[in-house]
């Protein structure tokens, strides 16, 4: 504590006990001590602060005045390091992660809920947003973790690699397609393609794939969720062109079948970032110390499809 601080807390107790030696024995002080701070606050304050009677001391007009301030700033001081205290024990706390809403759902869920199940006191909150969009809320600090496939800028951000993602082309497993055939991507973009809208990087990441072998998309659904674009699928309205690792379910299940390509789509990265200037809250790191050892368990899942 400052000084000063020190010394209108000094103040706070001469004014409740109104009484120096009963100031001193609270505060385990001398009774000298506490007189010679009242003399020194007055001093640099320039004002008497207790007028002294036979019985003690009482507020000025100017003590008083002084007091009701005092006794706010030091409350809501004390205030402030109760929770401070209990947002490193993570009795309270609020952590605020930035994703889109397929990797929310998709990735992050099962975390958000051993999270939330450990730690009910801390408030999670979720923005959702591409990937350019999350990176720009970390940056601004109006999340304190962002997931983004895009590559994040190391002079602002620190990452940590969660998994690798893939893109594939999947249909209904009674779909008008051959599963044994190879497709080349012109063949692929034949059909009835279901992608996401053009907003969403992996779209643009694979527009810019075909575009390179010199062959245009044209869909015929431009979705706004990746849950859709499985739905779509499933009832044969198409081949969706999806993230692997996120749709294991439907794949596990068989409700949805991978076509065989010709030229991989190269993978690109799930990254999850924070701020370099600024270390992570308790919360924050707890969470991603969480998600670390979720990856462990994604990857096994990956293995074994």
């Amino acid at each position: 504590m400052s000084v000063k601080m020190e010394l209108y807390r000094i103040f706070r107790e001469v004014a409740r006990t109104q009484n120096l030696s009963a100031a001193g024995e609270q505060l385990f002080i001398s009774q000298s001590a506490v007189s010679q701070s009242i003399k020194q606050l007055e001093q640099q304050l320039q004002t008497l602060l207790f007028t002294r009677t036979p019985r003690g001391v009482i507020l000025t007009p100017d003590g008083k005045l002084l007091l009701e301030y005092v006794s706010k700033a030091l409350d809501l001081l004390q205030f402030g390091e109760e929770k401070l205290s209990k947002s490193r024990s993570l009795e309270w706390g609020h952590l605020t992660i930035g994703a889109s809403d397929t990797l929310t759902r998709r990735y992050l869920l099962p975390v958000l809920k051993t999270f939330h199940q450990n730690y009910p006191a801390v408030h999670l909150e979720i923005r959702n947003g591409t990937s350019e969009g999350v990176l720009n809320m970390l940056q601004n600090r109006r999340v304190d973790i962002a997931f983004s496939t895009s590559p994040a800028d190391a002079a602002i951000f620190n990452s940590h690699r969660c998994f690798d993602t893939h893109l594939v082309f999947v249909a209904s497993p009674d779909y008008p397609c051959d599963f044994n055939h190879t497709y080349t991507l012109s063949e692929l973009a034949d059909f009835p393609l279901i992608l996401l809208d053009y907003h969403a990087s992996s779209r643009k990441y694979m527009e810019k794939f075909f575009l390179q072998h010199g062959i245009s998309l044209s869909p015929a659904f431009e979705l706004g969720t990746h849950d859709l674009q499985i739905a779509l699928a499933r009832i044969g309205l198409g081949v969706a062109g999806v993230t692997q690792e996120l749709s294991l379910s439907p794949l596990g299940r068989g409700v949805v079948k991978k076509l065989r390509i010709a030229q991989a789509i190269p993978p690109r990265q799930v990254e999850m970032c924070s701020s370099v200037d600024l270390s992570p809250s308790v919360a924050a790191q707890t969470f991603m110390d969480m998600v670390i050892a979720h990856n462990a368990k994604l990857a096994g899942e990956i293995r074994a499809l």
